[in-house]
């Protein structure tokens, strides 16, 4: 990422990484979705988390996706936990290493915040089919 990028270079650099990321689908599904109120956060996370932050290469996106996943069991957030599993091993990241993450995630956040996540991560890669499912 150049730090002369204009807001709409920002954008289209973030809707790629977005797309290779997370899945195109999910992504373009989020902004057709978006009305005028919620449009404001599109642009705001593409721009920003994925244009600026993504868009930097200093770290791999293998790294970044494993510092998100550590980030979000911290803050208890379920959701974006979810997400990001699913943007984690499209980035290369297995599970024995998503596994390694929580917990050590686990160790500074707490109990609770990595049952929330092993949960949420647990969901996401037995539908992958990366984890089985108990009978």
């Amino acid at each position: 990422m150049k730090p002369d990028m204009t807001m709409k270079q920002l954008f289209d650099e973030g809707l790629k990484n977005r797309r290779e990321v997370l899945g195109a689908e999910y992504v373009d599904r989020s902004i057709s979705n978006a009305n005028d109120f919620t449009m404001a956060f599109q642009h705001i996370t593409t721009e920003w988390c994925w244009g600026y932050g993504w868009g930097d290469d200093t770290l791999p996106r293998k790294t970044r996706s494993m510092l998100n996943l550590a980030m979000l069991t911290a803050l208890h957030c379920s959701a974006e936990i979810k997400l990001h599993v699913r943007g984690a091993i499209n980035n290369g990241v297995s599970v024995e290493e998503i596994k390694a993450i929580l917990l050590h995630a686990t160790i500074y956040s707490g109990i609770p915040a990595g049952l929330e996540a092993f949960k949420a991560a647990n969901e996401v890669l037995q539908e992958m089919g990366q984890v089985p499912m108990k009978p």
